[in-house]
């Protein structure tokens, strides 16, 4: 079921964002609002500003913004409706929903059976672990040897499956859970044979994957027996609705506060390994759970920091595994350190033996950064082979063009340089071709590339000279800016109150952009977002946008709404100077923004004119009309600058 619209303004309404915010962060009041450091990235100065008149939050150091919906979103990792009945249940809201679709209702239902199958599955695995004379006497000691407490046992959710067929398939079934959802849960699978199913897990301990926000949606298992024959070492949950390997983290939701208190995460590879190192008290760690890291579990990574330090054994298959993966987690923006173990040792094992305290000391020493680490190896597997050695570099370089910051691409090339006694200049010619290819390959069309990819990567392999002209800048955007601006703060006022009564500044610049489309697209879904609630008689307040589900688009209400700083009243009181309020010149505001947008417009379609005649030959058959195109939007620049009082045109 949806929850109803009017329950989820109670909610919004009862969830002061102030209150919300402050228990994760202190916050302090200064004039009309809160201020703390931000809860998104580090910093030491407060940089994080909360009105709790508007309802809204806004990071001036990240750009991090909105509601409480979407600081719990943002906070817990939750989805739109999970964060709304979090925030319920936190303030005793009674949850009201709505009708939805048969389609809708079947999905909903669906994924909601699985998640309680997949419940009630973990608590069977638990008590097969502690209250069975199999568990207790072959998978509980499994655990004890590993070093694994009690409470370590509890936090994880570890257990054990027996070794008959179907032992859980016949429990499932006598609670009344249907065969069809046991199998869409992925816990029994089917003989090829005669078509019995069976339990997936048997004789194995069983760890509970848990989703972001602490669900259980998949499982994986180790096999006890050592000598068992035809049977893969570890055994994981398919993928189902609820499940999908490459945007899943092992241990996230034990994970993911300390990740962000720290602001680094520890990637493993194992269960163990994670399990581990939360024992000893490093509990910011995660595992991509025996997979190669993806793009989405990088992107799962980076809502809680933007460190990332990359734990991997010693081994050269783990070194490998982990440099591929470091690629990616650059492309993606992160900051990314390796950590290789000696050779035998894996962070479980070399946790252990060493203890957490020297465990801790031994990544501040080893950690380093991508070329660092790549340099140390490639020298030692190079050696003198000039050949061997140019091959190397070259990957160095490949992994610099991933990273999208340009100032620390840079950086990273004089790095190299130092390192591998190079010029630099040779180096940045490298990566200056890799990037051209980059951008060739994006499109089959070379045309195709921005102006802006295109005037950047033109630079870096033949720079421009500084005598000729620069690139036009596109000045629409500025004007759809301000329209926007005008639509979200103040669409709802009067534009005259004393002139035309009952005329909202939406009303009248829907009226005046008719058949007017904005080149920018945000811009074109806030504009038909106010066509629409004008379409339903609604003139749309701020609030409107500032706590709407659309994330970019909230987020840009929020920015186009904040103000680090305001004008002080000592402006008035001491100096009396009165400074004018956008409120007070809406009916101005409007207007001329209604007329620089069709100046910039018609400019455009002035300079495509201008082109054209440029291509045509005098005697072509099309001049005359082309010229007469170009008079008439010349007339309407120059009465248009005398409107503006600007300078005409000539």
């Amino acid at each position: 079921m949806r929850i109803d619209p009017e329950t989820v303004e109670r909610i919004k309404q009862t969830a002061a964002v102030a209150d919300v915010i402050g228990d994760y962060v202190t916050i302090k009041k200064k004039g009309a609002n809160y201020w703390a450091c931000c809860p998104f990235h580090g910093e030491k100065t407060p940089s994080f500003s909360i009105s709790p008149a508007k309802g809204i939050y806004k990071c001036f150091g990240c750009g991090k913004a909105g509601d409480s919906v979407r600081f719990i979103m943002d906070m817990e990792g939750l989805g739109y409706g999970e964060a709304l009945r979090h925030l319920a249940k936190k303030y005793g809201i009674d949850i009201q929903e709505e009708e939805m679709t048969d389609d809708q209702l079947v999905r909903q239902n669906e994924r909601e059976s699985l998640l309680i199958i997949l419940e009630y599955a973990k608590e069977f695995f638990k008590k097969q672990l502690y209250e069975t004379d199999e568990g207790k006497s072959i998978a509980l000691p499994y655990f004890k040897e590993r070093g694994f407490s009690d409470a370590t046992l509890q936090s994880f959710d570890l257990g054990y499956s027996p070794e008959a067929w179907d032992a859980f398939l016949k429990a499932a079934l006598k609670q009344g859970f249907s065969q069809e959802i046991i199998e869409k849960a992925g816990l029994v699978t089917q003989k090829n044979d005669d078509g019995k199913v069976y339990d997936r897990f048997r004789n194995r301990v069983i760890f509970p994957i848990h989703n972001v926000s602490g669900k259980i949606i998949a499982f994986g298992a180790r096999i006890l027996r050592n000598d068992a024959k035809n049977q893969a070492k570890y055994l994981n949950s398919p993928e189902t609705e609820v499940y999908h390997k490459s945007a899943t983290l092992y241990g996230i939701s034990q994970a993911k506060n300390e990740i962000r208190a720290k602001d680094v995460c520890y990637l493993v590879e194992g269960y163990t390994d994670v399990i581990s190192l939360h024992q000893a008290g490093i509990k910011n760690v995660v595992a991509s759970s025996g997979t190669s890291l993806t793009i989405e579990q990088i992107k799962l990574i980076g809502r809680f920091t933007q460190h990332v330090t990359v734990l991997y054994d010693g081994d050269s298959a783990g070194i490998k595994a982990a440099l591929r993966g470091m690629d990616l987690i650059l492309e993606e923006g992160l900051q990314v350190n390796l950590v290789v173990f000696p050779e035998g040792n894996d962070p479980d094992s070399f946790v252990r033996k060493i203890g957490s305290e020297a465990f801790i000391e031994y990544i501040k020493k080893e950690a380093k950064d991508v070329i660092s680490f790549q340099a140390n190896l490639f020298k030692e597997e190079a050696g003198d082979d000039p050949f061997k050695k140019a091959e190397m570099i070259k990957e160095m370089v490949q992994s610099i063009s991933k990273i999208p910051d340009a100032i620390q691409r840079s950086l990273f090339i004089q790095k190299t340089a130092t390192m591998m006694r190079m010029d630099e200049d040779v180096l940045l010619a490298e990566l200056n071709k890799i990037q051209l290819k980059k951008m060739k390959g994006a499109s089959s069309d070379p045309q195709q590339l921005s102006a802006q990819q295109y005037a950047e990567i033109r630079d870096l392999i033949e720079p421009v000279p500084a005598e000729q002209p620069a690139e036009i800048q596109n000045l629409a955007y500025y004007q759809e800016l301000e329209c926007v601006r005008l639509l979200i703060n103040y669409g709802h006022l009067e534009i005259n109150p004393a002139k035309a009564p009952g005329l909202t500044v939406v009303h009248y610049l829907i009226d005046e952009l008719e058949g007017t489309v904005f080149q920018t697209p945000l811009f074109v879904r806030i504009l038909d977002l106010c066509k629409q609630e004008f379409a339903a008689h609604r003139a749309p307040k701020p609030d409107f946008f500032l706590h709407h589900a659309d994330e970019e688009i909230q987020s840009f209400s929020i920015t186009i709404s904040s103000d680090k700083h305001s004008v002080s009243s000592e402006w008035k009181d001491k100096h009396e100077i009165r400074v004018n309020t956008d409120e007070e010149m809406l009916e101005d505001l409007a207007y001329k923004n209604v007329l620089r947008l069709r100046k910039v417009y018609n400019d455009q379609h002035l300079q495509e004119i201008l082109n054209q005649l440029d291509s045509l030959s005098a005697d072509s058959s099309e001049m005359d009309e082309v010229l007469l195109e170009f008079i008439r939007l010349k007339e309407i620049q120059k009465n248009i600058s005398q409107e503006l009082g600007t300078v005409i045109e000539k």
